[in-house]
C-alpha cells in the first residue's frame, strides 16, 4: 500500500496507537518490534479492542478473522511507514514547526514554550517525553487540520539521530538548550555531544530556517553561525535579556530587554531555569504573543513528573529531580541547592550513559559536594559505590528509602536527584 493511500485512511481513522492496552475504538494499531516485543503478534487483539486497521510487517501466527483481514495492512518495516505517514502529514501544513534539544531542559523549556504558544494559538506539542524515533511521528501525527504551532522535543543518545528526526519533523524553527555532558557513551565524547546536537542547525541552515540561541553558551553562539535568522536570548549581549533575581525557593525572573521590563514569578526550582524561561519569552514575542500572555502562562506552569517539583513534607522542602541526570545537570543542581538556607540534605543516585568516563565524572560530583557544608549526603548506586568518599552509600534507592524513612527529617530542605534508571523518586514512597 502506498503511503498516499494509508494517509486516506489515517484520515478517517487520525488515531495511532503502538500498545493494544492503549488502543480504542476505531485506532489504527502500527504492530512495531523491539528487543523484547513483537507488536506483530497482538494484531488479531488489536481488531478484537476495535482497531479499525492494523499494519503489520510479519504474517502473525495468530491470524485475526477474515471478516477483518481487508484491514490488515503489510508494509515492508511498520517503523519506517510510521515516519514516511508523518512525514507526508508534515507536507500538510504551512506552520512553524519549533525543534526543541539540548542536553539538558528539553522538556521543561518545550512545556513553556507550548503554554505561551497556546496562550494565543493552537499549538500541539509533544507528550510528556515521547522524542524518540517512535514518539516524534506519533507526535507529528497527533497535529490536527487547526494547528497553528507545533513544538516537537527532540532526544538523542547518538550522531545522526537528530538529523534522522529532522527529515521528517521538517522544522523551521529550532532551539538547542545548552550542550553538556549527556550520553557521552553513545556521542563519543563532549565534540560528538556538540556534533549530534548541532545537526538541528545544520539542518536550519541548510533549509533557511530560524535558531533562537542562547548567547551566554559560547558553544552555540559559534555552532548557530551561518543559520539565516538567527534570534538570541540571555543574560546580556542578546535580543532578550534577563536575570534571575537572588532569594526564595523558587526562581524569579527580571525581565531586561525585548519584552516590558517586569519581574515574571516562576514555579520553577533553581537558577538553571532562567535560559529556558528567556526563550519561552523570546518565542512568544516573536510571534506576537502579548506580554501579558506570556507573563502569564509562566507564572501558571507547574513543573511535574519528578522535574524539579518542590513537595512540602512533615515540614520539609523536598526537590524532587528524579526525571534524569548528567555530570552537568547534576552539577548545576547541587550549585543551586547549596544556596538555600537552613538544614540541607543531598539525596544523590548515580549517573548512567557516560562510558569510560564515569567513575571520573562521579568522582568529579564527589569532589563538588566536599566545597559545601550539609547536614547529611547520601549517595546511591552506581558509580557512587566504586569511589573512595566520606558520605552514606546505598545500593538502591529501596534501601535509600528505609534510611529516609527512618532519618525523622524536620524543616530541612532535600534534594533527591538521578538519572531515570536509578528510580530515585521510590526514595519518597
Amino acid at each position: 500500500m502506498s503511503i498516499e493511500n494509508l494517509y486516506e485512511i489515517y484520515l478517517r481513522h487520525p488515531s495511532i496507537v503502538t500498545d493494544t492496552r492503549l488502543l480504542k475504538q476505531g485506532d489504527l494499531f502500527f504492530a512495531l518490534k523491539g528487543p523484547n516485543f513483537n507488536g506483530n503478534t497482538f494484531a488479531a487483539r488489536a481488531f478484537e479492542l476495535g482497531a479499525a486497521y492494523v499494519v503489520i510487517d510479519e504474517t502473525p501466527a495468530e491470524l485475526p478473522p477474515p471478516a477483518v483481514s481487508d484491514r490488515l495492512i503489510m508494509v515492508g518495516d511498520v517503523l519506517t511507514t510510521l515516519q514516511k505517514l508523518a512525514l507526508h502529514h508534515r507536507k500538510q501544513f504551512n506552520i512553524p514547526f519549533i525543534a526543541i534539544t539540548g542536553s539538558n531542559g528539553k522538556t521543561t523549556t518545550k512545556e513553556l514554550v507550548h503554554t505561551v504558544l497556546a496562550s494565543t494559538y493552537r499549538t500541539y506539542t509533544t507528550k510528556g517525553n515521547l522524542n524518540n524515533h517512535i514518539g516524534i511521528p506519533l507526535t507529528i501525527l497527533s497535529v490536527r487540520p487547526d494547528a497553528e504551532f507545533a513544538v516537537i522535543e527532540m532526544g538523542a543518545n547518538h550522531q545522526k539521530e537528530i538529523e534522522g528526526y529532522c527529515r521528517y519533523t521538517l522544522p523551521t524553527h529550532g532551539i538547542i538548550t545548552n550542550i553538556g555532558k549527556a550520553h557521552l557513551e553513545g556521542f563519543g565524547g563532549p565534540e560528538g555531544v556538540k556534533k549530534g546536537k548541532g545537526e538541528l542547525y545544520d539542518y536550519l541552515r541548510e533549509n533557511g530556517g530560524t535558531a533562537f540561541v542562547l548567547t551566554d553558551s559560547a558553544d552555540l553562539k559559534q555552532m548557530s553561525r551561518g543559520i539565516a535568522h538567527v534570534i538570541t536570548y540571555g543574560t546580556h549581549d542578546a535580543d532578550y535579556t534577563g536575570v534571575a533575581q537572588k532569594g526564595g525557593s523558587f526562581l524569579n525572573v527580571e525581565i531586561l530587554h525585548g519584552a516590558t521590563p517586569s519581574v515574571i514569578h516562576t514555579q520553577l526550582v533553581g537558577d538553571y531555569n532562567l535560559p529556558n524561561v528567556l526563550v519561552a519569552v523570546a518565542v512568544g514575542k516573536h510571534f506576537d504573543v502579548t506580554d501579558a500572555h506570556i507573563h502569564r502562562s509562566i507564572e501558571q506552569y507547574a513543573p511535574s513528573n519528578s522535574r524539579s517539583q518542590m513537595i512540602e513534607r512533615d515540614s520539609n522542602h523536598i526537590i524532587l529531580d528524579a526525571y534524569n541526570a548528567n555530570p552537568s545537570s547534576m552539577r548545576a543542581a547541587i550549585e543551586n541547592f547549596s544556596k538555600f538556607p537552613g538544614d540541607k540534605v543531598l539525596i544523590l543516585g548515580a549517573m548512567a550513559e557516560l562510558g569510560p568516563e564515569s567513575r571520573n565524572e562521579h568522582q568529579a560530583i564527589v569532589d563538588l559536594i566536599a566545597q559545601y557544608p550539609w547536614k547529611q549526603v547520601v549517595l546511591v548506586g552506581g558509580d557512587f559505590q566504586k569511589i573512595d568518599h566520606p558520605y552514606t552509600r546505598f545500593a538502591d534507592s529501596k534501601e535509600a528509602s528505609s534510611w529516609f524513612t527512618a532519618a525523622g527529617l524536620h524543616d530541612t530542605y532535600i534534594l533527591v536527584k538521578g538519572s531515570r534508571s536509578s528510580k530515585m523518586e521510590q526514595v519518597l514512597a
